[in-house]
C-alpha cells in the first residue's frame, strides 16, 4: 500500500508520539546521535540482546538512551511489565499479554494506540502485535512485530533494549528499525517519526520507574 507523501506526512506526524515499541538516520552521526547524547559514560557499540540485535538491512533506523535516577531492576519491571503499559503512557490504550507468566522468549502481546484524525482521514486505532525473541533478566529484552490500522502499515518493526547499571542509576539504551513500503516510501520522515516516539517513550519510561522508586 503506498501513499502520496502528503498523506503519508500527516500519517506519520499523528504515529511519531507513540508507535516506538512496535518492534524502530543511523545513530552513530548526524541528527539522531544529537537527541541520543544524553549520557554516554563509553556506552557506544551495538545494542544486542543475547548477541542479537535490530534488522542490519533497514533503512529507518533510530537509537537513544537516557539516564534513569532508580534501581536497574525497578526500570526493567516497569519497561517489561507490558500490560502496564496504559497506566503511565498516555500514547498506549490498551495492552494485553497473549500468553500467561512471567515474560519470555516467545511470549507475545497486543496492544493498541489512537491515531488522531488528519484532513484527509478520520481517526483510526494502530494495532500491534509483538512477541519477545530474547530476553536476559535485569539486562535486556528484545521484540519484533507488525503494526497495522487501516491506513498505516509497517511490516516488521525489530525493537531492542539494554539496561545498565551506571553511576546514578541505570542507563536505558534502545534502539528499533521499521520495514515495510509504506515506512521506506520516505525514510527521512520516518526516520523523525520513530525518533520522536522513541523520545517520549524514554521521557515516560524515566518519569515511571522513577516515580515508582520514590526519586
Amino acid at each position: 500500500m503506498s501513499l502520496t507523501r502528503s498523506r503519508f506526512a500527516k500519517h506519520t506526524t499523528a504515529l511519531a508520539l507513540c508507535l516506538a515499541a512496535a518492534g524502530t538516520v543511523l545513530a552513530a552521526t548526524g541528527p539522531a546521535q544529537a537527541a541520543s547524547g544524553r549520557h554516554h559514560d563509553g556506552h557506544t557499540g551495538a545494542i544486542e540482546c543475547r548477541g542479537q540485535g535490530t534488522d542490519p538491512d533497514a533503512v529507518v533506523r533510530y537509537r537513544s538512551q537516557i539516564l534513569i535516577d532508580a534501581p536497574l531492576s525497578t526500570v526493567f519491571r516497569t519497561q517489561t511489565d507490558v500490560e502496564q503499559w496504559p497506566t503511565w503512557q498516555d500514547a498506549v490504550s490498551t495492552s494485553e499479554r497473549l500468553d500467561h507468566g512471567p515474560l519470555r522468549p516467545g511470549s507475545a502481546f497486543r496492544w493498541t494506540t489512537p491515531v488522531p484524525a488528519t484532513p484527509a482521514t478520520p481517526a483510526t486505532t494502530l494495532e500491534v502485535t509483538s512477541t519477545v525473541q530474547q530476553l536476559r533478566r535485569d539486562h535486556c529484552v528484545r521484540w519484533t512485530g507488525p503494526a497495522t490500522s487501516g491506513a498505516i502499515h509497517i511490516d516488521e518493526g525489530t525493537h531492542v533494549w539494554t539496561f545498565t547499571k551506571v553511576r546514578g542509576g541505570t542507563l536505558v539504551r534502545t534502539e528499533e528499525t521499521w520495514t515495510g513500503d509504506q515506512a521506506e516510501a520516505d525514510v527521512d520522515l520516518s526516520t523523525e517519526a520513530l525518533g520522536a516516539g522513541l523520545e517520549v517513550w524514554l521521557k515516560d519510561l524515566k518519569a515511571a520507574a522513577e516515580s515508582r522508586a520514590g526519586c
